[in-house]
């Protein structure tokens, strides 16, 4: 049996905390100066310009690359045959109460519906974990700003409601959005299993990396058709109009019961903050 020591957690999740918040994974900012390149208006060329240049002086100054930092989520992958020093949940948010303090960034969450007092420290992270075979533990880290994950929707369709339907749900929902979660966006898709599952499903898409595409060939179509038809819309970079609204689509799916078609939409802005550490 292997052992971590909670310390070492707590590290990792402060370290990518703060790495997420200064910097735009590599791939990402790829995208952004491609769809830059694309980009027929002049209002939508510069806007992308200004995200391009607001993540280099992020990066080259340690400051966050948008106000809203977020709320830290963790999906871990705890293998069988090891065992954490320590209690992982305290430990998680150990790190996160440092990545916050540390790093300067900024504390939004609140620890009531309706009083809205601040935690003061941007714990609790909301933390998901599966076990999984082998002697490591994966650590899926991001933080999730307000803008699009409100813009975000979980709908129970029909099975009569088919491929159609859920286009239909993705579309009207990436449009009614329009500018408010900083488009180009990324849309986390999650379809099938139930209620809360495909909640899951979509949140976890938008971890995926923005390169792949499904390994099923009807989904991965449907990636294509949709990151296409998003795009058609003309909403645009920051919702001014424009050939690029979307980055990517992806769409992760489970098993559900025959009278249901769950379907999750999960909206992430262009400020894609997530990292994956495995210790």
């Amino acid at each position: 049996m292997r052992l971590i020591n909670a310390n070492k957690v707590s590290e990792i999740i402060k370290d990518a905390l703060i790495k997420i918040n200064y910097e735009l994974d590599n791939s990402l900012v790829t995208m952004l100066k491609k769809a830059k390149d694309k980009e027929r208006s002049t209002l939508s060329k510069s806007i992308l310009d200004d995200i391009l240049q607001n993540q280099e002086i992020a990066k080259s100054r340690k400051a966050p690359l948008c106000q809203d930092t977020g709320v830290a989520v963790i999906f871990v992958e705890h293998g069988l045959d090891v065992r954490i020093d320590g209690n992982l949940y305290e430990a998680i948010n150990t790190g996160v109460r440092l990545a916050y303090d540390e790093g300067y960034l900024r504390k939004s969450v609140v620890k009531h519906p309706f009083n809205r007092e601040n935690t003061k420290d941007n714990t609790p992270a909301i933390i998901h974990t599966k076990l999984v075979e082998g002697d490591k533990v994966t650590f899926k880290i991001a933080s999730k700003g307000a803008g699009s994950e409100n813009m975000s929707k979980v709908v129970m369709l029909t099975p009569a409601d088919g491929i159609d339907g859920v286009k239909k749900l993705v579309l009207d929902t990436v449009f009614d959005a329009g500018g408010k979660p900083c488009p180009p966006i990324i849309v986390g898709i999650g379809i099938g299993g139930n209620f809360e599952k495909s909640a899951m499903l979509a949140k976890e898409a938008i971890l995926r990396d923005l390169e792949d595409s499904s390994d099923d060939p009807l989904i991965r179509s449907l990636e294509n058709e949709l990151l296409a038809e998003i795009n058609a819309l003309g909403v645009g970079p920051m919702g001014v109009g424009g050939e690029t609204t979307c980055l990517a689509v992806k769409i992760n799916t489970f098993p559900m019961h025959i009278a249901s078609l769950p379907v999750a939409i999960n909206i992430q802005c262009h400020s894609a903050r997530h990292l994956e550490v495995v210790l």
